[in-house]
């Protein structure tokens, strides 16, 4: 069974940073990433990582970091010069290799003041 555990999120000030961690467990993962849901909007991607590539949403690029450790069992997202428009509920996702499957985390709010 396959489980998330996000952490990581809160409120900083614009400009400032913060880092999300997700610790994904019970199977082997093709893809991780990271979605965020802001009120009143579509859920939207925001960075996924692959054993090949990396991709990020035009509104991230150059602000913010996707990485995961050597066992492809944890994927994080440093966020940096945050902006106001970044708050969202920031969800894990990972797609698994044999049973091409996608899971998701619980959310973890983040919240960018001005």
């Amino acid at each position: 069974q396959v489980q998330l555990v996000e952490s990581g999120g809160g409120l900083v000030q614009a400009g400032g940073s913060l880092r999300l961690s997700c610790a994904a467990s019970g199977s082997i993962f093709r893809a991780l990433g990271w979605y965020r849901q802001a009120p009143g909007r579509q859920r939207e991607l925001v960075a996924t990582i692959t054993a090949y590539t990396t991709n990020y949403a035009d509104s991230v690029k150059g602000r913010f970091t996707i990485s995961t450790d050597n066992a492809k069992n944890s994927v994080h997202l440093a966020m940096n010069s945050l902006k106001p428009e970044d708050t969202a509920v920031y969800y894990c996702n990972v797609h698994t290799r044999y049973s091409d499957n996608d899971y998701w985390g619980q959310g973890t709010q983040v919240t960018v003041s001005s």
